[in-house]
């Protein structure tokens, strides 16, 4: 049977219970609530104290598989994104294969930070549709706490942890696919905009550089997505951007003209949690009933590389 396309079919999400709030904050650095809602809209986000990002990525995954109904002996691809693993060998990919008992998968984890979800969810599609995988675990999962210098007002009031996943299968004969084409690429030269590097190894970035950045291409970009999907922006249910900023978010949002989408805003009460972003905004919009089976949902990372990456998938 040829393959022609490939559908998410379960989703999970996890967060670490402990809450850190504006508040809490403010009685770490010179800062408040006022100041960082009216910047970057984020009033809460959740740090992992006992989790690593294996952990985390094993929970969330451990969920959407149990969400699609199948087994780990149906896997035969794990693919993690994350920028925040601490351990070079083996890859997060591997030990959460080997935690969900998958026997023999290929495993492998993708570094675009905040993009990775979406290049991840391609990279797998890619590998069923060539028949190189019939059933795959996607990952986005990020603990960034443990590259914020908590001093740093101006970053350490951004970021949070934790990890989204989704299920991907081949569908069926006829069957339209469920994963449309993805829009990708990166601004090289850009490239030192967000950084976590060995000789600084806190997260640093030129947040104006990257809000211009954003709020002046991604955009056409996003809608480019749309398009090769064949799918018209008044069709589009949601749009699930990257969790970087609020104002970001919504100034896309408004350059896409999505007159009935909803715009995921999960920034709010989890920070940005990078790679982790998209699939967890997705998976709490699914969880909630805002989204139903089959609506197209607009999918669009950014970030870090400067990287980008987005597609159009139907809800499971």
């Amino acid at each position: 049977m040829s393959i022609t396309g490939t559908r998410v079919i379960g989703l999970g999400h996890y967060q670490p219970s402990k809450v850190l709030t504006n508040e809490d904050l403010s009685r770490m650095v010179d800062t408040n609530d006022e100041w960082i809602q009216s910047r970057v809209g984020i009033r809460e986000r959740r740090i992992a104290e006992n989790e690593s990002v294996a952990d985390m990525a094993f929970f969330a995954a451990e969920k959407a598989l149990a969400a699609a109904g199948l087994t780990s002996g149906d896997i035969d691809l794990v693919v993690v994104a994350t920028c925040s693993a601490i351990d070079r060998v083996p890859n997060t990919a591997c030990r959460v294969a080997e935690r969900l008992g998958v026997a023999s998968p290929a495993a492998y984890d993708i570094n675009t930070a905040c993009s990775g979800f979406s290049h991840a969810l391609a990279t797998a599609d890619h590998a069923i549709r060539a028949g190189a995988a019939t059933k795959a675990i996607v990952i986005g999962v990020e603990k960034l706490s443990d590259f914020t210098d908590w001093t740093d007002r101006s970053t350490c009031v951004l970021f949070g942890d934790a990890a989204g996943a989704a299920v991907l299968t081949a569908t069926a004969e006829g069957e339209e696919p469920g994963v449309g084409p993805v829009v990708w690429g990166s601004v090289p030269h850009m490239s030192d905009a967000v950084r976590i590097e060995a000789a600084h190894p806190f997260i640093a970035q030129e947040g104006q550089t990257v809000f211009r950045w954003a709020i002046t291409t991604l955009a056409p970009l996003a809608r480019k997505a749309a398009e090769r999907a064949g799918v018209s922006m008044d069709d589009i249910t949601a749009f699930v951007a990257h969790q970087a900023n609020l104002r970001i978010i919504e100034g896309i949002a408004k350059k896409l003209n999505a007159p009935n989408a909803i715009i995921a805003a999960d920034v709010v009460e989890s920070g940005n949690t990078s790679a982790a972003s998209v699939p967890l905004a997705l998976s709490k919009l699914a969880e909630r009933g805002d989204i139903k089976s089959g609506d197209p949902v607009l999918l669009f990372g950014f970030g870090g590389g400067l990287t980008y990456a987005g597609q159009v998938i139907r809800c499971p």
